[in-house]
């Protein structure tokens, strides 16, 4: 394609373009040392996702309880239509919230957990393997059980 954004075959604009003089920059770049493992166990963990998450809920049940306490206020209509605009708003977003972290958020956490017991299984397995070859080359070199194949 034509390296434009969104596009499948777009090759990845390279750091230094992205990026320009910020990467040669020294204040930058000692910033960037210093904060940089927090950096990652902040994308690692989402927590962006889980901020916004929770400003949407409060947000959402702030706006509902408002709404409702508007609502059963005698109020005439321009005031009742925003309170039950504001009162619909607040239902909106905190049940959102809610079906965000039970459709987003669980199953990822879950997926995220699985992977990590996956690389812990296929670490113990290739540490027993490199155990078992250790054992082998080490008998090996004592002589015991160590025959040269007959063809």
């Amino acid at each position: 394609m034509t390296g434009e954004p969104g596009a499948k075959d777009a090759s990845p604009v390279p750091a230094d373009e992205e990026f320009g003089p910020w990467l040669h920059d020294p204040n930058v770049l000692a910033w960037a040392e210093e904060h940089l493992p927090s950096l990652r166990r902040s994308v690692t963990q989402r927590r962006s996702l889980r901020w916004s998450l929770v400003i949407g809920f409060v947000m959402g049940l702030v706006a509902h309880g408002g709404g409702f306490l508007l609502k059963t206020w005698e109020t005439k209509e321009p005031l009742a239509l925003m309170a039950d605009l504001l009162y619909t708003l607040g239902w909106a977003l905190w049940t959102g919230v809610v079906v965000v972290f039970f459709f987003q958020v669980v199953p990822e956490a879950r997926t995220n957990q699985i992977k990590r017991a996956v690389e812990a299984f296929e670490t113990a397995l290739r540490d027993r393997g490199r155990a078992g070859t250790d054992q082998a080359l080490d008998q090996a070199d004592n002589g015991e059980g160590w025959q040269l194949p007959i063809e």
